[in-house]
């Protein structure tokens, strides 16, 4: 058995070791297992402590059927002196003690407040999660949540943990979740806020936390995910977003308190345009389609609109082709796009009676496209490796052979 020196001093960020295993592990990943550790593995929400044994990097630490394997870049030296020294990323490790101990006092507040459950914990690079089995959440809940929780963290209390042998000698302790073992069951104690069970490392008084901050919250399996950041991560994420609330406020013109409104009355400003640029370009192509059928071939009584365009939109050319077959019944509009991809919509008018799917089911597999439609109109779109007009060609004389 390794002694995980991590328990009895989270904050040792040095040791030394002798080499009692190297081996590789089933992936292939070369590993070695100490008679004693600072470096904590992965488990309980907390991921792993990362560094360097001797010359070799550390890039992964797991428990494994009672071994701790430091899993390693390279293979360990097997010249190499079986004592070693070694030591942690501390930057790392106090992040993941900051963010771990905020979890407890968060979800402590949480429970106490509104009797919320915590049902899942994650600890990522960047953010911190945890489910909370609260069917809603609303902003005042969470500002009382980080009252309580941030009271807490600036009374400065004491966080120690405690072995206990068995279920039994719990019986007096208010714990906030059962252990999940029934033996050598450690208790992490938040004094006189919390007590959970848990194998993490955490300072030892919530100051060193620093401050609690909830970011945002949403619906996860019948409860709320919460993601937060705890220390150091909080200054860092208020920081990013003073700069971008600054580089509004200056793009705007606008103060910090003002950009809400400022921003609601630009946002309907640009839903106004919008109607009224749809409106004009509608305008435009009902226009552009009476121009089209003015110019259009005769052909067996109908009329005929052959035409390619530069990047106009499938939803421009299926406008476009229901302008063109309301203003005249006997039209047919075959309408090409081109650009990254091609385009096509075929429609014809209600006196028109050759299916306009058959003609997209013919003009597909020359741009190995897709598409779909009905007798009366009908779209799709495939590559761009053949010129529009060769295409108009090919379909039009699709439509002379079923007109015939």
């Amino acid at each position: 058995m390794t002694l995980k020196l991590y328990y009895d001093n989270p904050y040792m960020q040095e040791f030394t070791a002798e080499v009692v295993e190297t081996g590789t592990d089933s992936n292939g990943t070369p590993y070695v297992v100490l008679d004693q550790t600072t470096f904590y593995p992965t488990g309980g929400g907390q991921p792993c402590d990362l560094g360097m044994i001797g010359d070799s990097e550390v890039i992964d630490v797991e428990e494994v059927d009672g071994k701790l394997l430091h899993r390693l870049k390279e293979p360990f030296p097997a010249d190499a002196d079986r004592s070693v020294y070694g030591r942690i990323d501390w930057q790392r490790r106090f992040d993941h003690m900051q963010q771990h101990t905020g979890q407890h006092i968060l979800s402590a507040a949480f429970e106490q407040l509104f009797d919320g459950e915590t049902f899942g914990f994650h600890l990522g690079r960047d953010l911190v999660t945890v489910d909370i089995l609260l069917p809603e959440l609303t902003q005042e809940m969470i500002e009382h949540v980080e009252q309580l929780s941030n009271t807490i963290v600036f009374e400065n209390r004491d966080v120690y943990a405690q072995w206990f042998d068995s279920e039994e000698e719990l019986s007096m302790i208010p714990l906030r979740k059962p252990p999940k073992v029934t033996e050598n069951i450690r208790i992490v104690t938040i004094d006189d806020f919390d007590y959970s069970p848990c194998g993490g490392t955490h300072p030892y008084r919530t100051g060193e936390v620093g401050p609690i901050k909830v970011l945002s919250w949403s619906k996860h399996k019948g409860g709320n995910r919460v993601e937060f950041v705890c220390g150091w991560r909080t200054l860092r994420a208020m920081t990013e977003k003073q700069l971008v609330l600054r580089q509004l406020s200056r793009q705007l013109t606008s103060g910090e308190a003002e950009l809400p409104s400022h921003i609601d009355r630009m946002l309907g400003e640009k839903r106004d345009t919008d109607r009224a640029l749809e409106e004009a370009h509608g305008k435009l192509l009902q226009a552009q389609a009476g121009e089209l059928l003015a110019a259009a071939e005769s052909v067996h009584g109908l009329k005929l609109v052959s035409q390619a365009f530069d990047n106009l939109t499938m939803q421009q050319m299926q406008k476009l082709a229901q302008h063109l077959t309301s203003q005249d019944p006997a039209a047919v509009a075959l309408l090409v796009s081109s650009g990254d991809k091609t385009q096509l919509v075929f429609a014809r008018g209600t006196d028109v009676q050759v299916p306009m799917n058959d003609l997209l089911k013919v003009t597909l597999p020359l741009i190995d496209g897709k598409g779909g439609g009905s007798a009366a109109i009908a779209q799709g779109g495939g590559t761009a490796n053949v010129d529009p007009q060769e295409l108009l060609l090919n379909v039009r004389s699709a439509l002379m052979a079923k007109l015939a």
